[in-house]
């Protein structure tokens, strides 16, 4: 499996906005894409970073879905309300 991590600051005044439009747009769209397996916002207890974590079948699927331009488009939907986002990926050993 693939392990993508996008990382982004959001200033407290704007987090409220960014996990409605996280949940009802971003997610819904990603549930939709071939070979996804779980996503999840993970909400910061002590700073104003916040990680979106997307888990993919495998590098193809995950490939697959940032070549379609699907992930900038998500992207596009928080753009305005977070800070230059970095994308990390991973794989799992198992």
């Amino acid at each position: 499996m693939i392990v993508r991590l996008t990382h982004f600051n959001v200033s407290p005044d704007q987090s409220e906005e960014v996990k409605k439009v996280y949940n009802q747009e971003v997610v819904p769209e990603l549930k939709k894409q071939s070979g996804y397996v779980n996503v999840m916002l993970l909400e910061p207890m002590d700073s104003t970073e916040y990680i979106s974590l997307t888990v993919w079948q495998n590098k193809a699927d995950a490939d697959a879905y940032e070549s379609s331009g699907k992930y900038k488009e998500l992207v596009g939907k928080i753009k305005g309300l977070i800070g230059q986002p970095v994308l990390k990926r991973y794989t799992t050993s198992s």
